[in-house]
């Protein structure tokens, strides 16, 4: 059943180095895609068949004239992606060094496009009417669209499903204490939260999935996701728990694979599935796109995803 979905946060074009194990002070060859988590998490919702709108801001440049165009080609709604006068699209450089974690470089302006949203750049009919508002933690880093963000997040009220990935870079931030101050405070708004462990850590000063996944639930949250790196995935709700294992693969860049895991937890939220259902899609999404060298090119449709999951070669 497809839904309607409202991603908000970062955009840029992503520049990927293809040769592994090199360094930025080595000679590299780069692909360019589009960029950018909850840009990346939209995408991955419209290939598995939902209605995915995108709220951010691009430059007034060719970059954001392309950024624009590829969404388009992927099924995101772009109308609410607005331009930025005299500012520049943000370019990210990822090395695959290593391959599991990618160095990263954001060339950003101090106000990069994304980062001066307005309370009116997403109207009220689409924020209370969607089925899944998606939140990106970077987005409550800085300029207007930190403000907005919070704004959009209370008006929303903790309806089902509002989702907030902690998403947590911490060249973003002055320091993890003004993280940690802004992902409390937009916990207390959702129903969902998605972390990894160093998220978790920042945003509830524990990195152990089971105490940090009480703690979500304790705060109010209906549905806590700790994403556990070898040990797999951690799935909590008030009276149940699933813990989903890695799939067996050969990962060729670990970018992009939780914006895929966010499009396919959306995709079980939609149509209401079990948390270990939701979990096992979710997981075998990341590790798809985990095999490609790209994130937003890489995001699976459905029929990928199936058969990706019912591949032998990936049982642990």
């Amino acid at each position: 059943m497809p839904g309607s979905v409202v991603t908000v946060g970062r955009v840029s074009v992503d520049l990927y180095a293809q040769e592994a194990g090199a360094s930025f002070r080595d000679q590299q060859t780069f692909s360019k895609s589009v960029g950018g988590s909850p840009t990346n998490v939209a995408v991955a919702a419209a290939r598995l068949g939902h209605r995915a709108t995108l709220v951010t801001k691009v430059g007034d440049d060719e970059l954001g004239g392309y950024v624009v165009e590829r969404l388009r080609s992927w099924g995101v709604d772009t109308s609410n992606i607005g331009v930025s006068h005299g500012n520049l699209t943000p370019v990210v450089l990822a090395a695959l060094d290593p391959p599991e974690e990618p160095k990263l470089i954001f060339h950003r302006q101090p106000d990069a496009p994304d980062t001066t949203l307005r309370p009116t750049d997403l109207s009220k009919e689409l924020l209370s009417q969607c089925d899944v508002f998606w939140m990106s933690g970077c987005a409550l880093s800085r300029g207007s669209t930190a403000d907005s963000s919070l704004y959009w997040l209370e008006q929303r009220n903790r309806r089902t499903h509002t989702v907030l990935d902690l998403d947590y870079r911490p060249s973003f931030w002055a320091s993890i204490e003004d993280a940690r101050r802004a992902a409390q405070a937009a916990i207390d708004w959702c129903s969902v939260v998605v972390g990894n462990r160093v998220e978790c850590a920042m945003a509830l000063g524990t990195d152990d999935p089971e105490r940090a996944a009480d703690m979500l639930i304790e705060r109010g949250v209906s549905l806590a996701i700790v994403k556990m790196g070898a040990a797999g995935v951690l799935l909590a709700t008030k009276h149940e728990r699933a813990v989903i294992k890695p799939l067996r693969i050969t990962l060729v860049c670990g970018l992009g694979s939780g914006d895929a895991f966010g499009g396919a937890l959306i995709h079980g939220l939609v149509n209401g599935w079990d948390i270990r259902t939701i979990g096992e899609h979710a997981n075998a999404a990341g590790a798809y796109v985990a095999t490609q060298l790209t994130c937003a090119d890489a995001m699976p449709d459905i029929k990928q995803l199936t058969s990706f999951m019912n591949d032998p070669a990936h049982r642990s």
